[in-house]
Order: structure tokens, then C-alpha cells, then sequence
């Protein structure tokens, strides 16, 4: 369960963040720099909601004074991740921040909305995490496995690519399956860059209401709309000097097709509803889980913008097309889950391995990620056993078939042990051919959704892995 804290003394600004967090989180709030010290004393949060002025608290906050009051939090907690709340009148310091280093920034009035955007993005951002510290060597050097360590030779292909266009400006696209590791090569690719030091600023175009795309890249003045009750930099403004991606690009409509055209040739954007001209300083990785030449075929997309954005073309191949890397993949998840979790998991079975080997992977990396956190937390013995994954991943059932009887038991006591795992299958079973959908796997099962959560709680099943499997995205039905 994430802890998160907030941390401002604008009462409407924390109840609207405390609105977008999931009944599971666990929340701190506090209303002063003295409890906010006091209160990371106490516990580190994952995540920090804090003002500005709060976090810095120099006369005159500058990028280096920021950037400083965000080590010295970083040293106390090396994964706290830290959003800027800021007044209008501190606007320029919330973007400042941001090029510091804060993971992204609300300004007040907050919206519910806003906020809950925001950590939508940081879990996304999460996933990409994972994958990347995989792929990219650590500060010593001891822990992580290089790049050319991958035993899959179309990886291999992709990351010599990632190594000859990281340094350049050049406008790359990424095209491959949901969960393929998009997002972890765009972070890699500016990681490798000249612009590594400045922001990499991730979009899921098709995470936004299409009523707010060209407000959140481009920005929009105070008065442009409707509830537009202050000026706000999009996304490429406060990208400048530094990356950034647009995942999920086939999903934003013509007019904002031919918004980004214009501003991919003339380099130069306006906000919505402002009259100057913003230098367009951003290196642009767009990615697609579609072939957007079919979607131009179709008439939704321009043929004209997917020129400006295919200048160099890197395929991201599915999880089915590089098993070689599976088991160096499952192995860096473990030594993962072994650090967050702290439990004393060795091992995977060879029967899991097998499996591995053998599954069609629908979700691709994501779902391989996600399995093992499930199996992770479920597991009670020294390696991760065929038990605790979901049974479609067995030719045949075999994890049912495999349970041992325990002889020392009644019978009264074995019933009950095949009963739930009679259960615990046909919920996976039916939540997999529901693609995820509460609803409609309740009313088949005959139950309440109530009920239902509890049963997926108690069973350590996620929906959204069978979202991805089915369906190819994670969409958001509940």
C-alpha cells in the first residue's frame, strides 16, 4: 500500500488530492513547513505533494536552489517522488522544479481531476521504471545488466539503434504491442542523450480528455476557455532543452493532428488562446500501439504528420519474439520484488520457467511484471511455485493438477482446499473472458461486484492484467 503526504496549507487544494486517491492509499496531511519535516521524520512517503515555497524556502528561488532543496530530500528517501504545488504567482518556480527534477507540478485552484491525472502518470511512469534499470547500468556498475547482455538478437537490433540516434535531435518513432517497453526506450533515448540533463516529459495522448490535448502540450492563457482561470505552460514548453513523448499518438484527433504538424515545421508554438511565439526546444519520441499507415489508410491520421514523425523508425518487438530474454527478465523482477518486498524468495520453479517459455504473452512485458508481483506476494515458500499464476499460463491446467495432497489432513480440510482452488480458477477464468470487467463478471457469476472484489482481493487476482491479455489495452472500465 503507497503512503503519500500533502503537504500545503491551501485547504481546497488538499481535499481535491485527497479525492483522486484509491481507497487503498494510505494519506497524510499536513499544514505547515514544521509538520512537513516532522512528518517525513516519522515516515517517507512514495509519493509528496508539496508547495513550492514549502520546499525551497530562499528568497529568491532559482534552479539551482530548488534543485538543492530536492537533493536533500532525495538523500533521506532515493525513490521519493515529489509533485510541486504552486500558486499562479509561482508559476515560473513549479516549472523550475520540474527541470530540477520534481516528477510534475499542479498549480492552484487543484482539481481532482488534475491531481488524479498526475498520479495516473507517475504509475505509468513506474512501469516504464522498471524495465529501464534493467536495461541501463547503474551508477556502479555492479547491480544491472548491460545492454549488450540480451541474448535475443531483434533487442539486440533495437538497442544498436537506441546507441546511434540517442546523441542526435532526430524525431523517433516507436511502433509495438501494449507493454512492449515503449516508454522504458524513450527514457533510455534520452538518457543517452545530449538532453539528458534536461526534463523528459512523458504524454499518454490517449489518457487525455480530448478537450484538454491541445491545453496540456501546448499550454493556454488565462480566460482561453471555459475554466481556464489561469495561465498554464504545456507540456513542450516545460520540455524544453530536454524529451518529449508522446505515447499513444494515434489516439489524438485531426484538428490536433494539424495543431503538432505546424509545430513540428515552423518549430514555434502558441498557447491556446495566446497571440506569441514559444520556441519549440523539445526533442520529440512519439510511439504507437498501432500501425498508424493503416490508420492514414482509414483517414485518421495524416499522412503528412506521420512523415514529420517516422524519420527514424525504431519496431519494438513483442514478448513472444525475444523469449531469450524472458528468464534474465523474470530474474531482474524477482531481484526487485526481493528489494521492495523484502521477502526470501530464491527462486522460480522450472515448471513456471517452462511456462513462460510456452505462453503467447498477450500483455508482453507488462504482464510478465505483473504475474510475478502477484505470484511474489502470494508465494509462502523459498521460490516462486505454479500455484500462485493464473492457470491459463499451464497447458492443461497443470498447476491444479500438480497441488499436493497433504495426507495429515482430514478430509473435511482438503475439500476445503480444493474448493478454493476450484474457485480461485473459474474467478481468473471468468474475469479473463470478461476482459477484466467487474460488472459483467459479477452478473455471470452470480454475485455482487462487492463480492467480487473481495474475492479478487483475497486471491491476489488483478483485473487489469486480464484487460491487457484480451483486449490489448488497459482500459479503464471498473
Amino acid at each position: 500500500m503507497q503512503h503519500y503526504l500533502v503537504a500545503t496549507d491551501n485547504q481546497p487544494a488538499a481535499k481535491a488530492i485527497t479525492r483522486s486517491f484509491s481507497s487503498q492509499a494510505e494519506l497524510t496531511v499536513v499544514h505547515s513547513p514544521q509538520e512537513l519535516h516532522a512528518a517525513l521524520g516519522r515516515r517517507i512517503p512514495d509519493v509528496l505533494f508539496a508547495d513550492v515555497s514549502w520546499l525551497d524556502r530562499s528568497p529568491e528561488r532559482t534552479l539551482d536552489t530548488i534543485r538543492t532543496a530536492l537533493r536533500a530530500l532525495w538523500a533521506i528517501a532515493p525513490n521519493l517522488e515529489v509533485i510541486v504545488l504552486a500558486g499562479q504567482e509561482n508559476i515560473r518556480e513549479a516549472v523550475k522544479s520540474v527541470r530540477a527534477g520534481a516528477d510534475n507540478y499542479l498549480t492552484y485552484p487543484v482539481s481532482a481531476e488534475e491531481a488524479a491525472y498526475v498520479l495516473e502518470s507517475l504509475r505509468e511512469s513506474r512501469m516504464m521504471q522498471t524495465e529501464l534499470e534493467y536495461l541501463r547500468s547503474s551508477a556502479d556498475g555492479k547491480t544491472r545488466i548491460p545492454l549488450e547482455q540480451v541474448h535475443s538478437t531483434v533487442m539486440q537490433t533495437v538497442f544498436d539503434k537506441v546507441r546511434r540516434v540517442a546523441a542526435t535531435d532526430t524525431t523517433i518513432l516507436l511502433q509495438g504491442e501494449t507493454g512492449t517497453g515503449k516508454g522504458v526506450l524513450a527514457k533510455l533515448i534520452h538518457a543517452r542523450s545530449n538532453r539528458s540533463k534536461g526534463p523528459f516529459m512523458g504524454v499518454h495522448c490517449g489518457a487525455i480528455p480530448e478537450t484538454l490535448v491541445e491545453s496540456e502540450l501546448f499550454g493556454h492563457e488565462k480566460g482561453a476557455f471555459t475554466g481556464a482561470s489561469k495561465r498554464k505552460p504545456g507540456r513542450f514548453e516545460v520540455a524544453a532543452k530536454g524529451t518529449i513523448f508522446l505515447d499513444e499518438i494515434g489516439t489524438i484527433s485531426l484538428p490536433t493532428q494539424v495543431r503538432l504538424l505546424q509545430v513540428l515545421q515552423d518549430k514555434v508554438f502558441q498557447r491556446v488562446g495566446g497571440v506569441n511565439d514559444i520556441p519549440m526546444e523539445a526533442r520529440i519520441v512519439a510511439a504507437s500501439n498501432v500501425d498508424l499507415e493503416e490508420l492514414v489508410k482509414k483517414g485518421q491520421f495524416r499522412a503528412d504528420l506521420l512523415f514529420r514523425l517516422n524519420v527514424f523508425p525504431i519496431r519494438v518487438p513483442a514478448l513472444r519474439e525475444r523469449r531469450e530474454d524472458i528468464p534474465l527478465l523474470a530474474e531482474t523482477f524477482l531481484q526487485r520484488l526481493r528489494q521492495r518486498q523484502m521477502k526470501k524468495i530464491q527462486g522460480i520453479h522450472p515448471e513456471v520457467l517452462t511456462a513462460f517459455q510456452n505462453y503467447a504473452w498477450p500483455g508482453n512485458i507488462r504482464e510478465l511484471e505483473n504475474l510475478m508481483e502477484r505470484a511474489y506476494i502470494l508465494e509462502t515458500s523459498h521460490m516462486l511455485s505454479p500455484d500462485n499464476f493464473p492457470q491459463d499460463l499451464f497447458a492443461g491446467g497443470a498447476p491444479l493438477a500438480n497441488v499436493s495432497l497433504d495426507l495429515s489432513l482430514p478430509l473435511a480440510a482438503v475439500r476445503n482446499q480444493a474448493k478454493e482452488q476450484a474457485q480461485r480458477r473459474y474467478i481468473e477464468e471468468l474475469i479473463a473472458e470478461c476482459r477484466g470487467r467487474i460488472n459483467l463478471t459479477a452478473e455471470r457469476a452470480g454475485i455482487t461486484t462487492r463480492q467480487l472484489r473481495k474475492l479478487l482481493t483475497r486471491y491476489g487476482i488483478d483485473k487489469s492484467v486480464y484487460k491487457q491479455s484480451k483486449s490489448g489495452t488497459s482500459g479503464t472500465q471498473k
